[in-house]
């Protein structure tokens, strides 16, 4: 813009062509044009040199615009339909090119017509230019083209998935090959990147796959629950791309493609007879990518990571994330729920008897959620079919007592009233063949202490130890005809009734 003003200022000044470009060493003919533009412009040059440099540049440097046909008008004019329909879905730019020749048969071929339509949207749909910043984000999604594994046994060759996830920032890139898509699949893969990162971006960006998002939504998508306890584990957010938005997520889009070039190209004539095969060929081809030069840059994303990326990491932490399935069941009455996978049951607190409740395990554990809230706690037990875990703390109090009743307690019951009370109960223990039997006969003897006294439990006791009788029925006869302080006590108390005891009539 001075060159300009110098030129209308010497011209102003009634100096010849020659005599200008001698000065300000312009070609004549710019020097020509400038006149041009002064004399058709009709105003003086103090008018002009009042003007600021925009208006001066739009005034003498104007582009010379072709005509536009009317044929190209028209076109112009139908593009804003063209994108709308364009959203609807199974809507082409071929069908709607291929309607708009049936409508204009001398209208524009089909290449022009996606090459006016691709500069017009570019016009009017501005992309905003994403700032990343170091440990914010990581990008994940599949690559569209699978790889393949061939199997030892059939020869069948399998397609597998590639997972391919990418730190926003330093552009490093994590690649690993999958069997599905499946959360089973996706999960790990997830947590694999991270663990190859060696630390924990503050949001990772998935696409919508059912793995990641249960149902989509333009402001707040429903996260699926494994992939959100996964998130909650490594204390990141998930922040999921918005639906047919490819740009929300350029940069994964941009690697797949790399990917495609640095290395599904490498292994094309390679074969793998295993998924741990080709995720080491992976792996190798993978460090090369991250470890060349970016083009137009003079450092590598291995470089960029560990120079700018990996400090602004959060921490990994201590255990890996324990992949958990779920289901739902009812509270069966006993209290417990059933575990099919294992043929085990868990128990849950009484009061949620007869309510549905939701079962997630893990390899080490079985949690048992109502309401969102977690009831129940386990670890999870294997090769104990049809068995029972119960926490004592679940059962209602009369059941928990039975739970928790032991010789050892029954014991100091007894040690609590008189030593030879004491030696009664463990002489029924001792005698008796099953712990329920000999724990109910004792619960019994036990009773009559509140009933009769500690004094005269004490006396029957040792009444009964001397006459070498073990059981509820001898110290109830004893305490009801008051023979514990009787001397004569052996020949009032009747002998059990046993079909091996004789009896006194068989000796007469």
């Amino acid at each position: 813009m001075y060159n300009i003003r110098h030129i209308l200022r010497l011209h102003t000044q009634h100096q010849t062509t020659s005599e200008i470009v001698m000065q300000t060493g312009i070609p004549q003919s710019v020097l020509k044009k400038c006149r041009k533009e002064f004399n058709e412009s009709g105003l003086t040059f103090e008018e002009i040199n009042e003007l600021s440099d925009i208006d001066l540049a739009e005034l003498f440097t104007k582009p010379e615009e072709p005509p536009i046909s009317e044929t190209m008008q028209i076109l112009l004019n139908l593009f804003p339909s063209i994108d709308k329909e364009l959203r609807r879905r199974g809507v082409t730019r071929k069908l709607l090119w291929e309607e708009y020749r049936k409508k204009y048969p001398d209208g524009v071929s089909r290449q022009e017509f996606n090459k006016q339509f691709c500069k017009w949207k570019r016009r009017i749909v501005p992309i905003m230019h994403q700032e990343h910043i170091e440990g914010d984000k990581l990008f994940i999604d599949y690559a569209g083209a699978k790889l393949s594994i061939i199997d030892k046994n059939t020869k069948d060759v399998n397609l597998v998935e590639v997972f391919v996830a990418i730190l926003g920032a330093s552009q490093l890139t994590y690649v690993e090959a999958v069997m599905t898509q499946r959360k089973e699949d996706f999960i790990p893969a997830c947590e694999s990147a991270l663990h190859y990162f060696g630390g924990v971006p503050a949001a990772i960006v998935p696409d919508n796959l059912r793995s990641a998002v249960t149902k989509s939504d333009k402001y707040e998508p429903k996260i699926n629950e494994t992939f959100a306890d996964f998130a909650e584990h490594y204390n990141t957010t998930i922040l999921p791309a918005r639906a047919y938005k490819p740009k929300d997520k350029a940069l994964v889009e941009i690697a797949v493609n790399i990917i495609y070039t640095r290395i599904y190209a490498k292994l094309r004539d390679m074969k793998f007879y295993s998924l741990e095969e080709l995720n080491i060929a992976i792996r190798i081809a993978l460090e090369e990518h991250n470890n060349q030069i970016i083009t137009g840059r003079n450092y590598s994303r291995r470089q960029k990571f560990e120079e700018l990326e990996r400090i602004a990491l959060l921490p990994l932490p201590a255990l890996r994330y324990e992949f958990k399935k779920q289901f739902y069941a009812t509270v069966l009455r006993h209290g417990h729920v059933s575990l099919s996978a294992d043929k085990h049951y868990y128990s849950v607190p009484f009061s949620f008897i007869g309510k549905r409740v939701k079962v997630m395990y893990s390899r080490f554990s079985v949690e048992i959620f109502y309401n969102y809230e977690r009831i129940a706690l386990h670890k999870r037990r294997y090769q104990s079919y049809y068995k029972y875990t119960t926490d004592k703390e679940h059962l209602p109090a009369a059941h928990r007592f039975l739970y928790e009743l032991t010789s050892d307690r029954l014991l100091m019951q007894a040690e609590a009233i008189h030593k030879d009370v004491r030696l009664y109960i463990s002489k029924i223990i001792t005698k008796k063949q099953h712990h329920e039997q000999a724990y109910k006969i004792c619960l019994g003897v036990l009773s009559f202490a509140p009933q009769f006294g500690n004094d005269r439990l004490i006396l029957a006791c040792q009444r009964a130890l001397d006459y070498g009788i073990y059981n509820y029925r001898t110290i109830k006869k004893i305490l009801e005809k008051g023979l514990e302080k009787n001397d004569d006590v052996n020949e009032n108390i009747e002998m059990p009734e046993h079909e091996n005891i004789r009896g006194k009539d068989y000796y007469k």
